[in-house]
C-alpha cells in the first residue's frame, strides 16, 4: 500500500475548497526527519490536521509564538521548503464501522490486510476526554483470561487497566494473546494494537488468532517497526477510538497495547525532533500525560450511559527487571495493578512466569466470581509463605515435619499454576484444580505426574458429575452440598486412579 492510500479517507479535503484566509496559511520554513516547521499559521489548533496540498498531510503539535511544529503523516515526498500550509479545521479522527471487526488496519483506519476497503459509519476522534466519574460505575464483572494464575490471584475486571510488565521474552504478549483467545463466546470485542513490532512477529500473531477463530471478534491496529514514528505515536489512540465506537454501543471491549515502551520511544523521537526540552532519560516532561490521557479512557460505564466497558491491558518492557525505571513507574502509577513476569521464573520453567509477590490487582476480588474467590482466598498468602520458606530451606538441611509438608504443598500449588499459553481453562476447570491443590488433595501425587493428573481429573469430573461442572462455570458461591460433591468427586477419582498416588487415598 502506498503512502497516498493511507489517507484515502481524507482525499475529499481539497486545497481549493479550504476557506483560506491570511491567518490560516503558513509557509514551510524547514522540513527534515518527518518534521515540518512553518510560520504564519495562526489560529491553528493543537492536534489539527493541516494540508500541504495534494495528498500531503500533517498534524500540528508544537504551537509556538513564531512557528508551528508539524509531524508529517503522508505525502512527505511532495513537501519542499517554501510550500504553503493550509488549515483544514479538522481534529484528527478516523472513520469506524462494525466492518472493522476481523480486520487489520493502520492507525488511520485503512485496511492493510489486502481485503476490501472498510465502510465508514462514524467519525471517532483520536484524542478525546475520558468519561467522568458520574458516567462510570465500579468495576464488578470479571474479565476471565482463562489463565489460572491470573484469574485466581490477580483477577481482572471489565473496565480495569491491568499492566503486563516484564523483560523481553518473558511471555508478556502470550498472556495478552491468551486473554484474547479466551473471549470467544463471551460477547466481547477485542482490539490488539501492535506498536513498533516486526511485521513477521505480527503476522504470526494474526495467524494464531485466525487459526483459533479469534479474528471473528478481534481488530488489529498495526504500526510496525518500519512505519514512521508519527504513526507509531498515533496507533494506541486509534485503537482506543475504535474501542470507544463499540463502547458507545454498550459493548464490552478488551484492548491490548503491545507495547507502550515503544510508544514512549516514538514520542521521544518526535519530541526531540520538535526541539522540545528533554528531561529524564531524554523523554519530554509530558510523557506521563502521554499515557495517562490514553489509559484513563478505559472505563466501566453505568447503565444510564450504555453499560459498556473498555478493559485495557497495556504492556511495558523493562530492562534487567528494573520496574523502578521512568516509563515503568509512570504506567504502574496510572494503571489499577500489574502482572509482573520475571526472567528467572521463566528460565526455570514457570509458565506463565508471574511473580506473585510483585503482581497485584487493585480491583481484586470485587471483580472475581464468588466460587473462585472462595477457593482461592488463601492462595496468594500461601504461595508467598512458600516462597519465603523455600528461600529459608536452602540454608537448612534439618527441617521439621510441618515445614516439610508446607514446602511440598507449595511446590504442588506452584506446579498446578503452570499453564501453556494456548490452553485456556473454563471457570469450572480452574475452580476444580485450585480446590484440589489448596485442600491438600495433591499432597500424595508426585510432582512429575501433576500434568497427567490434571488432565485425567478434569475429564473424570466432566463425565461423572457434569451438573456440578456446569454449576461451577456460572460462578456462584459454593454451597455446602457442592463442597460435599467436590470432596466425593476427588475421593472417587483417587479410587479410580490409584496409580497417581504414593499410597492409595
Amino acid at each position: 500500500m502506498s503512502k497516498s492510500d493511507i489517507f484515502a479517507n481524507l482525499s475529499s479535503i481539497k486545497t481549493a475548497d479550504l476557506q483560506v484566509k491570511e491567518v490560516s496559511v503558513g509557509k514551510v520554513i524547514s522540513f527534515a526527519d518527518g518534521i515540518v516547521f512553518t510560520d504564519q499559521l495562526r489560529d491553528v489548533q493543537s492536534g489539527e490536521l493541516v494540508s500541504f496540498g495534494g495528498e500531503a498531510y500533517g498534524l500540528a503539535l508544537n504551537l509556538e509564538r513564531e512557528k508551528v511544529g508539524i509531524i508529517v503523516l503522508s505525502g512527505a515526498e511532495q513537501i519542499r521548503a517554501g510550500d504553503f500550509v493550509y488549515r483544514t479545521g479538522k481534529i484528527l479522527s478516523i472513520n469506524v464501522s462494525d466492518e472493522i471487526v476481523g480486520r487489520v488496519v493502520d492507525p488511520m483506519g485503512q485496511a492493510v490486510d489486502g481485503k476490501s476497503a472498510i465502510a465508514a459509519d462514524k467519525e471517532m476522534f483520536l484524542e478525546k476526554i475520558a468519561p467522568g466519574v458520574i458516567a462510570r460505575e465500579g468495576v464488578n464483572q470479571p474479565m476471565q483470561t482463562g489463565i489460572k494464575a491470573v484469574d485466581a490471584l490477580i483477577p481482572i475486571g471489565r473496565g480495569q487497566r491491568e499492566l503486563i510488565i516484564g523483560d523481553r521474552n518473558t511471555g508478556k504478549s502470550s498472556v495478552a494473546l491468551a486473554s484474547i483467545l479466551n473471549q470467544k463466546g463471551q460477547d466481547m470485542i477485542c482490539i490488539y494494537v501492535a506498536i513498533g513490532q516486526k511485521k513477521s512477529t505480527l503476522a504470526q500473531f494474526i495467524q494464531v488468532l485466525e487459526d483459533k477463530g479469534a479474528m471473528e471478534y478481534t481488530t488489529v491496529v498495526s504500526a510496525s517497526a518500519s512505519e514512521a514514528a508519527s504513526l507509531q505515536f498515533l496507533a494506541p489512540y486509534s485503537g482506543q477510538a475504535v474501542a470507544e465506537y463499540f463502547l458507545a454501543k454498550g459493548k464490552d471491549v478488551l484492548i491490548v497495547f503491545d507495547d507502550l515502551s515503544k510508544h514512549a520511544q516514538a514520542y521521544r523521537e518526535i519530541s526531540l525532533l520538535l526541539k522540545r526540552p528533554s528531561g529524564r532519560e531524554a523523554y519530554p516532561g509530558d510523557v506521563f500525560y502521554l499515557h495517562s490521557r490514553l489509559l484513563e479512557r478505559a472505563c466501566k460505564l453505568n447503565v444510564e450511559n450504555g453499560g459498556g466497558s473498555i478493559t485495557a491491558l497495556p504492556i511495558i518492557e523493562t530492562q534487567a527487571n528494573d520496574v523502578s525505571a521512568y516509563i515503568p513507574t509512570n504506567v504502574i502509577s496510572i494503571t489499577d495493578g500489574q502482572i509482573y513476569l520475571e526472567t528467572d521464573l521463566f528460565n526455570s520453567g514457570m509458565r506463565p512466569a508471574i511473580n506473585i509477590g510483585l503482581s497485584v490487582s487493585r480491583v481484586g476480588s470485587a471483580a472475581q466470581l464468588k466460587a473462585m474467590k472462595q477457593v482461592a482466598g488463601s492462595l496468594k498468602l500461601d504461595l508467598a509463605q512458600f516462597r519465603e520458606l523455600e528461600a529459608f530451606a536452602q540454608f537448612s538441611s534439618d527441617l521439621d515435619a510441618t515445614t516439610k509438608k508446607q514446602l511440598e504443598r507449595g511446590k504442588r500449588v506452584s506446579e498446578i499454576l503452570k499453564q501453556a499459553w494456548d490452553l485456556q481453562m473454563s471457570v469450572a476447570e480452574q475452580v476444580l484444580m485450585i480446590h484440589a491443590a489448596v485442600g491438600g488433595h495433591l499432597d500424595e501425587v508426585e510432582i512429575t505426574d501433576l500434568g497427567e493428573w490434571e488432565a485425567s481429573y478434569l475429564a473424570f469430573a466432566k463425565s461423572n458429575n457434569p451438573k456440578l461442572v456446569e454449576h461451577l462455570n456460572s460462578g456462584p458461591k459454593i454451597a455446602t452440598s457442592e463442597e460435599e460433591a467436590l470432596q466425593k468427586l476427588i475421593k472417587d477419582f483417587a479410587k479410580a486412579y490409584p496409580r497417581f498416588y504414593k499410597k492409595e487415598a
